[in-house]
């Protein structure tokens, strides 16, 4: 890469990095349902009426926006509200990695590599090393919530890599559409209607700001940016960024919010991250699936000839937040 598109990715991890304290921020002040439909309000409308739908067909992007969009953020927003750590949240998704090389195993049938198999065994080990250290003096709830959060994420992934769309970005915003609605009615089971009117009518400038950035910088800049880069330059020369994003999620909170990962959670972390690294710069997995059919239906798109997309699920999609 460039020195140039370097620093593009660079600036997209520290965007997506700094983005689970700035969510943190915006939940002190807007339940977190209700958090999650205004950003994807912002993120799918008015970008709807300038980018077109992904040629995938709508049960895909109806499925896609179910794991990957509202799914995956449900999950994550719910975590962070009842107190799991921003920090710590940045880390554990990226067990998404290793779930959607698992995931794709199953449904796809891809068959990881050997490099793959130690990565994941190493992951796993570096895992559980930081949910006993963190269990040890905070609850179980919000980090089992974080890691259905990545489960979601891999799914996600999985679906979006099975349906092959041309843009990342045209998915995005479309099968974000899938959010608001159910997230708003969501919002109900765990907010009184008094509690969810108060918050819309005395939002406060933090969380406007927190919207802005986690629907503007976060979502349509940060995938604008990382898809083109997919575009010029092989997957592997790309993806390795994200594994910088949770070192940056942990400094930012560090500096923000005080917040000190034990130096157990610091060494299983380290772990975890040389695990992910080995499975994300594997070679890419042999699959045992029949050939793309030459002509696509609109529910089932031909093998693209594009670069390979972040939804590879033998590469991590990190814009998490």
């Amino acid at each position: 890469m460039t020195p140039r598109h370097s620093l593009l990715a660079l600036l997209v991890v520290v965007i997506w990095g700094a983005n689970f304290i700035v969510i943190d921020a915006g939940l002190a002040d807007v339940p977190p349902l209700v958090f999650l439909t205004l950003r994807f309000l912002l993120v799918s409308i008015p970008a709807v009426f300038f980018i077109r739908p992904p040629a995938i067909g709508w049960r895909n992007i109806v499925l896609i926006g179910a794991f990957l969009s509202l799914g995956q953020f449900t999950l994550l927003y719910i975590a962070l509200a009842i107190g799991m750590p921003p920090g710590l949240a940045s880390l554990l998704l990226q067990t998404q990695v290793v779930l959607s090389v698992i995931v794709a195993a199953v449904v796809l049938r891809e068959r990881p590599t050997r490099r793959q198999l130690i990565g994941i065994i190493i992951g796993m080990a570096g895992l559980a090393i930081v949910i006993v250290s963190h269990t040890q003096s905070a609850p179980w709830l919000p980090l089992i919530v974080t890691l259905l959060s990545a489960l979601a994420w891999a799914i996600g992934n999985v679906l979006a890599r099975r349906a092959a769309a041309a843009s990342g970005l045209s998915l995005v915003v479309w099968s974000g559409l899938v959010v608001p609605l159910p997230s708003f009615a969501l919002a109900f089971l765990f907010d009184s209607p008094q509690t969810i009117f108060d918050s819309l009518t005395g939002i406060s400038v933090a969380a406007i700001l927190s919207t802005v950035y986690t629907a503007v910088a976060a979502s349509l800049i940060g995938y604008g940016i990382w898809n083109s880069l997919l575009a010029k330059y092989p997957t592997g020369s790309v993806v390795p960024f994200t594994l910088i994003v949770p070192v940056v999620g942990i400094l930012a909170a560090w500096l923000a919010l005080g917040e000190q990962p034990s130096p157990p959670e610091l060494i299983g972390g380290a772990i975890m991250l040389a695990g992910l690294a080995a499975a994300v710069m594997g070679r890419p997995p042999r699959t045992t699936r029949a050939p793309a059919p030459t002509a696509a239906s609109p529910t089932e798109p031909a093998a693209s000839t594009d670069p390979p997309s972040p939804t590879d699920p033998a590469s991590p999609q990190t814009a998490p937040s």
